[in-house]
């Protein structure tokens, strides 16, 4: 189950294969890319007679040349002076059509890729991904997917093509001077394989440097972004700032490494050229005297090489693309892995019904949901990779029904909601929902269920309608502008220029703190499931503001027959809870101890039993 979002079949799988294939990531993620080989085999098709059109420039424009300082009659030279206006064209006709059968090959795979990646994702163990950094996590489905995409345009079409014109070329002065042939295709192996062998070398070592500074670059960007007013307050950011220069400083360092072994491929590349040329010229000169080869023919047998090694000459970059794809694919695998509870190998999510079929009714429900479901939360321990952040918890929630959750910052009480929400596996006890283990149910089941609203939940870059639509997507305007006047927005809402059709902007910065938690809170309540849990709903709104929502969040669970769990700072509007938990560690404990219930009851009876509780209570009504 997602925040407030309808999770896709299951995670992609796959299986292992005895070539070996299947345990390499970037194989292993190309399969996600659904490239069709047809298509690619018609960008490699187009690819290579652009190439040839090259060659065939080359060789023809070398003919005519020499055969026209003979000073033959003209007629014998029309045919080449059409082949060479032909040739011409038609590269730059080819090398267009190239172009856009690659990147249609390449745009359809990184589309195809991020709908998997996606659908893995949202099906998957949401620990996975709640335990990524943001920019790390934006980094992995943006730019590593780009990169893993790039290997079809950037380094297996260019390595088809480069083999076919070369086989080609090889033939064709070959069938000139035999001998040419043969060193012509040496000086092509020198090119092909040295140059892309030391690049890759190369490539092996930088590679993993520089995807991690990507990454780390990412990550530190939209940090810095999204959070400079607090950190310009604590006197981080420049702080912040000097590690971003850091990152940068070793990713130009990383650059700069991969810029001296292209250039040594490059060299290598000519060397490969002037070899060709030469021995050319040794041979042909001995098979003209011999009368073996005419004077015409040995020109093009020496200037043919130079249009050729152009094939050549892309393969130390594609060897390099090839490493950074396989990084890039090792960091989008290790996710889908994390997140997959098999930790099988990924496979497109549409080329396996039957096996994905087998997966549903296995990991399904395992009896049929009720109409008034009930998590219970019993005996358990919650926390991350398998380290509890609270401890001893006891909890139900059932429609009718509302929890306050209450402590300080940081003591696990969102740690708890998304382990009551089956988001994160409990490291001990036991989270059900009606009867069964929650673990035991399809995602979308849960998600039906039971919502959990996230304190940073995103706000897309549309319509005020659509993200309200992010929980039923049949919302109405009407139903739309009644959920923002339940939370307090319906003055914020009159003035918008556009009511609901108002655009707000990449991730709601448009709009202030308190109106996005109450927009966040709408959507919530917009959603059909029965069970809502609730993440500081009142943070960033003033204290009457703030009690009111927590007053409405209440009343749902009486009047709309919701169950309601709330976790907050704010006691003052906790009158009408059935219970509260107090989180907490006891004097005793020491401060990386898990915390637990310290306190637990109506709202009331903490006021008259606990100490702590009434100065809390204290302190919020003296501010």
């Amino acid at each position: 189950m997602s925040d407030l979002g309808t999770s896709p079949d299951s995670p992609v799988r796959g299986t292992g294969t005895a070539d070996g294939t299947a345990t390499d990531p970037l194989w292993r993620a190309v399969r996600l890319l659904d490239v069709s080989w047809g298509r690619a085999a018609r960008a490699i098709g187009l690819g290579s007679l652009a190439l040839a059109s090259s060659v065939g420039l080359a060789a023809v424009a070398a003919w005519l040349i020499a055969r026209a300082s003979q000073m033959p009659p003209v007629l014998q030279l029309s045919v080449a002076t059409v082949a060479v206006r032909a040739f011409g064209i038609s590269r730059g006709v080819f090398r267009y059509l190239e172009r856009l059968a690659s990147h249609d090959v390449a745009l359809r795979g990184m589309a195809s890729l991020r709908a998997n990646v996606y659908t893995s994702l949202a099906s998957g163990r949401t620990a996975a991904v709640a335990g990524v950094r943001r920019g790390d996590l934006l980094a992995r489905v943006g730019a590593d997917v780009d990169a893993v995409g790039d290997v079809v345009v950037r380094a297996i079409i260019p390595a088809g093509v480069a083999l076919v014109v070369s086989a080609g070329s090889v033939i064709l002065v070959g069938v000139f001077l035999p001998s040419a042939g043969v060193a012509l295709f040496l000086c092509l192996l020198l090119a092909g394989v040295l140059g892309p062998w030391l690049s890759a070398r190369a490539a092996r070592r930088t590679e993993e440097r520089g995807a991690a500074a990507r990454a780390e670059m990412t990550s530190t960007v939209l940090e810095t972004l999204e959070g400079s007013g607090p950190l310009t307050v604590s006197g981080r950011l420049s702080q912040r700032m000097d590690a971003l220069r850091r990152t940068d400083r070793e990713l130009a360092a990383v650059t700069d490494s991969g810029a001296r072994t292209s250039g040594t491929a490059a060299a290598i590349n000519n060397v490969a050229i002037g070899l060709a040329v030469l021995a050319s010229l040794l041979l042909g000169i001995p098979a003209v005297a011999a009368g073996t080869l005419a004077p015409v023919e040995l020109a093009v047998i020496v200037l043919t090489p130079l249009a050729v090694f152009e094939a050549a000459g892309v393969l130390p970059a594609a060897a390099v693309q090839m490493h950074r794809s396989r990084q890039a694919a090792r960091r989008i695998m290790e996710l889908l892995d994390a997140a997959d509870e098999d930790g099988d190998a990924a496979a497109p999510a549409h080329t396996e019904p039957a096996e994905r079929s087998a997966a549903r009714a296995t990991s399904g429900t395992s009896a049929p949901l009720g109409d008034r479901p009930e998590v219970v939360v019993a005996d358990a321990a919650c926390g991350w990779n398998g380290r509890a952040a609270v401890t001893g918890i006891d909890l139900a929630v059932r429609p009718g029904r509302a929890v306050a959750i209450v402590g300080p910052s940081g003591v696990g009480k969102t740690t708890l909601l998304m382990t009551a929400a089956g988001l994160i596996p409990q490291v001990a006890g036991r989270v059900s929902l009606d009867g069964s283990p929650v673990s035991s149910f399809a995602p979308d089941d849960v998600a039906q269920q039971v919502v959990f609203v996230a304190e940073d939940g995103h706000v897309f870059d549309t319509t005020l309608l659509e993200n309200l639509r992010v929980a039923r997507g049949d919302v109405t305007p009407d139903e739309a502008e009644a959920a923002l006047a339940e939370v307090g927005l319906g003055e914020w809402l009159a003035g918008l220029p556009d009511g609901v059709g108002t655009i707000l902007g990449p991730d709601a910065t448009t709009i202030s703190g308190g109106e996005r938690r109450r927009l966040l809170v709408a959507r919530a309540l917009l959603a059909p499931a029965p069970l809502l849990l609730v993440d500081e709903p009142a943070e960033h709104l003033d204290p009457a503001t703030a009690d009111e929502l927590l007053t409405h969040l209440v009343e749902t669970s009486r009047t709309g027959g919701r169950g309601v769990v709330v976790a907050t700072h704010r006691l003052s509007a906790l009158a009408a809870v059935d219970e509260v938990l107090l989180l907490g560690r006891t004097d005793d404990a020491s401060p990386e101890s898990p915390a637990t219930v310290v306190a637990r009851g109506t709202h009331a009876e903490l006021l008259a039993h606990d100490e702590g509780y009434r100065w809390a209570l204290a302190q919020e009504a003296a501010v």
